[in-house]
């Protein structure tokens, strides 16, 4: 098949799979499209139908019928704001209490289709997703800021290493242990003249972190990058190898060497990215190294 016959078969497949094909939506009397319109009432405080029609992208007549079927059925009423040129909408205590049973059974239905797949593939689903989303619809760039550790951090480090390398990777406690080991050390030993841990943080939330530690006087070491599946394509990945690379030239290291396996595809791309290249193989792991001079 061609590109856009593949497209339009995994759409086929998708809206199988979420049951849009039926008549009503998730056993209700509303079409997908009124129960998208009933969704944007119950998230907006008082709009009027354009800003509705706008969110949604549909047509202003079409629109229009669905909320005149809507007043209809007692779900909305139609109100005047300060400027009396507008009229607001807002749902009644009939269409809050319709709204609350559709988001009950989409949640549950989406809750089960979620269940047959192991947290894994759930992880990975729901990555693909974001792909898609992000592909299709680029959002304006995030603001990611750095920081440096304080307390709680490491803690934090080696819980998220813990939980995500085992959801996406499959990986059991010894992974953990083995990214607590290196935490400990970290802070044990830290030479804060040569050493640092940063902090990635979006609107106020961890999404990440790498420390820089000193292997040598001349060779630094890139330990534990980890970023969030939530924040994944926000740069924070890159901006934290390129503070720990920013830091070791100023710091007077002439090479910067890291070790990671090689499933761990998305770091790798970073790695590469930014001038590291693999120098040795060992099974499934792997050493790369900047050189920096």
């Amino acid at each position: 098949m061609d590109r856009p016959e593949l497209v339009r078969a995994f759409n086929r497949f998708y809206t199988r799979q979420i049951h849009l094909l039926q008549e009503g939506i998730l056993d209700s009397p509303l079409s997908l499209t009124e129960a998208r319109v009933l969704f944007e009432l119950a998230h907006r405080e008082n709009p009027t139908a354009t800003e509705v029609g706008a969110g949604l992208g549909l047509d202003p007549g079409y629109l229009s019928r669905i909320l005149d079927a809507f007043v209809h059925r007692g779900y909305v009423k139609k109100h005047s704001g300060q400027d009396r040129r507008q009229r607001h909408l807002s749902l009644t205590a009939k269409g809050r209490k319709s709204f609350a049973e559709l988001d009950r059974k989409s949640n549950q239905e989406t809750a089960a289709m979620l269940a047959r797949l192991s947290d894994s593939e759930q992880s990975q689903l729901i990555a693909a997703m974001k792909t898609i989303e992000n592909i299709l619809e680029p959002k304006p760039p995030a603001q990611v800021t750095l920081r440096s550790h304080r307390p709680g951090d490491i803690g934090w480090i080696t819980h998220r290493h813990g939980v995500l390398y085992a959801q996406e990777y499959g990986w059991d406690e010894k992974f953990e242990a083995l990214v607590a080991g290196i935490a400990a050390k970290f802070i044990e030993n830290l030479d804060p003249a040569r050493e640092h841990c940063w902090m990635a943080e979006h609107n106020g939330d961890i999404i990440g972190s790498v420390t820089l530690v000193k292997k040598s006087k001349t060779v630094a070491k890139l330990r534990m990058l980890y970023v969030e599946p939530r924040a994944r394509g926000l740069g924070a990945g890159s901006r934290l190898v390129k503070e720990c690379i920013a830091f070791a030239r100023q710091k007077g290291y002439r090479k910067i060497t890291l070790w990671t396996h090689s499933i761990l595809l998305a770091a790798r791309r970073i790695y590469e990215r930014e001038g590291f290249h693999l120098v040795s193989t060992d099974k499934d792991f792997e050493t790369w190294e900047l050189n920096l001079s």
